[in-house]
């Protein structure tokens, strides 16, 4: 077969990925004053912009939409990541569901101002230059929260270094540990060097965690930092800030303490050692945040539980995540809020006003969502979707415990349901690591299986190179958002929260957020624990059978559903929620919201 020929599985052929990518971005613009940012946020990954490949998935979504409700909302904030320069991965997926990636390449010379600065910082024993180019998130008050992306391609530095930066989550744990070194040092060194002398530096997951090294070499600065005491390491710990994302044993980076030495150095491995921040004789970057920071937090209220047994030494709290009101609500239902209950922009508390609306106009606002979807889909495979048909979604990053193919698990009965509700339409998407072998296997199955049921009743398509773009129109336009993750290890998840805020009920596993955002039959369904995938995929098409459909079918009752998951779970799953929270209770628990002021404005920083 010609792996440009169009099957049911087939995307559109793959074209090689752009040069370049220049979005608008005036290159001129002013910096803010740093000096008056209290908060410095560290991510290895941020999704700035639909145009910037400056991210995979979850974690950098969920550090962009922090940003873009910290600009919404004016708080004293600024952030650290890394350029990024050949991206993440572009997927191309052939006729059988086979994955390859391409480099996304794009220059930050080109299309951001530079910071201005470069700094010098020791790594593999050698001298290495860093500079950086600033992004800047601006809020729906006008107030800038500047991003600087981290380089290494500076004139000067050894052939090799240059390319640090290079790639997202590319590279062996050598390369790895490098950039968590750039990141965490170089960052907070930059940051200093501009003049930004936060309070509060916030390690979004643990790549950032060698930041407390940084700060604890200067608190030692007119010493030396093998002489560090308890007493200079609780300084330290006293200004961080960590949160943990997930379960999995894998999403925890440890690196031997041979590595550690030749990255690092004998001073600075050797002090970690000293402060008991090894474990199982490895440097484990989140039990390095963890014993230099004074409030941690799991990602949701389930996942502060399992963190909590994970790491019994340590008190894990939980803010359960959020996501973006303005960036993921549809054009259709945002022009409706804004004409019914405008204040939702800056408070999402709103949400809960939409119960005055008409449902139908809701309905409304989600078919041309569906609709803009469906048009999507013909563009990229040639395959027309009919939008009176209930739709399933399921879009997210490949990986063996979120089980992408448990709804495909009894081919039989779900083509038997799908004919006795009169069709039943599936779009998947999502990317595997280009070195998670397990991952690749599970998209070719989800391909397979999906070929042999595609049919009149029956249609599944798997979308590739599942991005920012691709993810807003699925989670505004399918009719029902599904996850099947293995439990416990889902922290949050927050696609569902996408889905939710335009109408999109979930059926899921009863995990992550979805323990908090699920009630049954009114936001969503549950699908029940069992002993095995069998049982839970059995109880997934009993729910689509027996509860799902019959539902769809009642278009006054679904509408009013649509309404519920907007008015329940936008109010609560949001950004904005979700930082006031670690204003509350993380960053500044000993000071009253109203005293949270940037200095010469008069205005709360949060008001939400």
């Amino acid at each position: 077969m010609s792996p440009t020929k169009r099957t049911p599985m087939m995307v559109q052929p793959v074209s090689d990925p752009p040069a370049a990518i220049t979005p608008e971005i005036d290159k001129n613009a002013a910096c803010p004053d740093l000096a008056a940012r209290s908060i410095a946020y560290y991510s290895m990954e941020i999704a700035l912009s639909p145009a910037l490949p400056t991210y995979s998935g979850g974690l950098g979504m969920l550090a962009g939409d922090t940003l873009r409700s910290a600009a919404d909302t004016a708080a004293p904030m600024v952030a650290i990541s890394l350029a990024h320069r050949r991206g993440y991965f572009r997927q191309m997926l052939d006729a059988d569901g086979q994955q390859t990636e391409a480099d996304v390449p794009w220059s930050p010379e080109a299309t951001l101002p530079s910071a201005g600065k470069t700094v010098t910082v020791t790594i593999q024993g050698r001298p290495l230059k860093v500079t950086a180019w600033r992004f800047d998130v601006v809020g729906a008050v006008g107030h800038i929260i500047p991003v600087f992306l981290l380089d290494t391609d500076v004139e000067g530095n050894d052939a090799w270094d240059r390319h640090l930066t290079d790639h997202l989550y590319g590279g062996d744990t050598y390369y790895r540990l490098c950039q968590e070194a750039v990141l965490g040092i170089a960052g907070t060194a930059l940051l200093h060097e501009l003049g930004c002398t936060p309070q509060v530096y916030h390690m979004n997951e643990g790549h950032a965690a060698l930041l407390t090294l940084e700060l604890l070499r200067e608190q030692t600065a007119s010493r030396k930092l093998t002489d560090a005491t308890d007493a200079d390491a609780e300084v330290v710990r006293q200004k961080c800030v960590f949160t943990t994302h997930t379960p999995v044993p894998a999403g925890h980076d440890q690196f031997g303490l041979d590595q550690a030495k030749a990255i690092l150095g004998d001073v600075r491995a050797g002090t970690i050692e000293r402060f008991g921040c090894l474990h199982n004789g490895l440097l484990n970057m989140t039990y390095l945040a963890l014993k230099f920071s004074r409030y941690v937090n799991g990602v949701a209220m389930q996942h502060g539980k399992v963190s909590q047994e994970m790491f019994p030494d340590y008190t894990i709290h939980s803010i359960t995540n959020g996501v973006h009101a303005a960036t993921w609500t549809s054009h259709a239902l945002q022009e409706l809020l804004d004409k019914e209950i405008p204040a939702w922009r800056h408070d999402n508390q709103y949400f809960r006003s939409v119960y005055g609306i008409e449902p139908a106009r809701i309905s409304n606002c989600h078919h041309l969502g569906k609709q803009r979807l469906f048009k999507l889909v013909e563009e990229r495979t040639g395959h027309q979707f009919d939008p009176k048909i209930l739709t399933l979604g399921f879009a997210r990053r490949v990986a063996t415990y979120k089980r992408a193919s448990l709804l495909l698990q009894d081919p039989k009965r779900l083509l038997k349901i799908a004919k006795k509700i009169g069709g039943l339409q599936i779009l998947y998407a999502g990317k595997a690591h280009p070195a998670d072998t397990a991952g690749k296997g599970l998209i070719k199955d989800v391909v397979e299986v999906a070929q042999k049921l595609n049919s009149s009743a029956l249609r599944i398509l798997y979308l590739e190179n599942y991005d920012w773009e691709l993810g807003a129109q699925l989670t505004q336009g399918v009719d029902v958002w599904v996850n099947t993750p293995r439990r416990p290890y889902e922290a949050s998840g927050t696609s569902g929260m996408k889905a939710a805020l335009n109408g999109v009920p979930s059926l899921s596993i009863l995990d992550g957020w979805w323990i908090e955002g699920c009630a049954e039959d009114v936001t969503g369904w549950a699908i029940d624990d069992a002993d095995n995938e069998a049982a839970e995929a059995q109880n997934l098409y009993d729910k689509l059978e027996n509860c799902i459909a019959p539902l769809y079918q009642r278009p006054n009752a679904w509408a009013r559903m649509q309404q519920s998951c907007i008015a329940m779970n936008g109010t609560f799953f949001n950004t904005h929620r979700m930082l006031s929270q670690y204003f509350a209770n993380a960053y500044f628990p000993q000071t009253p919201m109203a005293e949270l002021e940037l200095a010469g404005e008069a205005e709360p920083v949060l008001a939400v």
